[in-house]
């Protein structure tokens, strides 16, 4: 079974414009498709991986220029100054979720496939989907489909949950789709249901804040003329990337200096965005909702 095949690989290196003797990062190694296109790039320069969750470790290459680290990427900053390391020349994050993710029925990250609500990406986390659903109140529900899954309905959605759990707690995937199937639009109940299972996968890990965290400490630690590469796959986790990218904070205000010039931390390289083009989409339907964004440190 194949681990991962990364969206906009050939883009996404290019945009790290990688010098040999550079110190990169991969915050999100997953399978090691970006990790090990770095690799082969440098010379004498050193490359350090991020992965919270354990089977990420299986795709560890062995190479002297190379540092895998077991951790969320919020704690990006401690643990590279732990490591010796107080500034780098780029970053990338591919913020999908892995095809070994996905397919691994038991970790309930889809709705194709009966499976304990679980969600996790850091399989000793505390908090599950089915957790969520069992203990948040009508309101706090509502507001995770809102809010992550851009759900208009989120508060019918809240209020069939809370009765449901009141009959049977939530434990597993067709306990949701009984719960709500009545609310998923005709023909596009594949869409419905995404974002009901994005937004509880955003919940569980804190996807949105983490992200935040490990943006503003990567401005603090790239060196001037650093890239920042970003991977996203929804609006959501988009419109954060590039507003940090276009303005350094996430509500995408422009800050200006007393004339009356825009100040930004960053350079953008690609305004739009990249996204796959058909014959990446044929070879890897998963890519189609992929935007790359690149930013160089000013």
């Amino acid at each position: 079974m194949v681990y991962h095949i990364p969206a906009l690989l050939n883009e996404s290196i290019e945009g790290l414009n990688i010098q040999p003797e550079g110190i990169y990062v991969d915050v999100t190694f997953g399978g090691g498709g970006h990790s090990m296109e770095i690799l082969k790039r440098l010379t004498t320069g050193r490359l350090i991986a991020f992965d919270q969750d354990d089977d990420a470790g299986m795709n560890i290459p062995v190479n002297e220029n190379f540092l895998f680290l077991d951790q969320n990427f919020r704690f990006l900053k401690n643990n590279l100054l732990f490591n010796g390391i107080s500034s780098i020349d780029g970053l990338i994050a591919d913020l999908g979720v892995s095809f070994h993710q996905f397919d691994e029925a038991e970790r309930g990250f889809t709705f194709r496939q009966d499976a304990p609500l679980d969600m996790r990406m850091n399989k000793n986390g505390s908090v599950t989907a089915a957790h969520l659903l069992n203990s948040l109140n009508e309101t706090s529900l509502a507001d995770v489909f809102y809010k992550f899954g851009e759900l208009v309905n989120s508060r019918r959605i809240a209020k069939e949950i809370i009765a449901a759990r009141v009959i049977k707690p939530f434990s597993s995937v067709s306990d949701i789709i009984d719960a709500i199937g009545n609310l998923a639009p005709n023909r596009l109940e594949h869409k419905f249901y995404a974002k009901v299972f994005q937004a509880l996968r955003i919940a569980v890990n804190h996807e949105i804040d983490y992200l935040k965290e490990m943006l503003g400490q990567s401005l603090s630690l790239l060196n001037q003329g650093g890239r920042l590469v970003v991977i996203t796959y929804h609006s959501l986790e988009d419109r954060v990337v590039k507003n940090f990218m276009k303005t350094g904070n996430f509500e995408g205000e422009e800050q200006k200096d007393f004339y009356g010039n825009v100040e930004t931390p960053f350079r953008i390289i690609n305004r739009k965005g990249t996204t796959p083009g058909d014959e990446e989409i044929a070879l890897n339907n998963r890519a189609r909702s992929a935007r790359l964004r690149i930013a160089e440190k000013i």
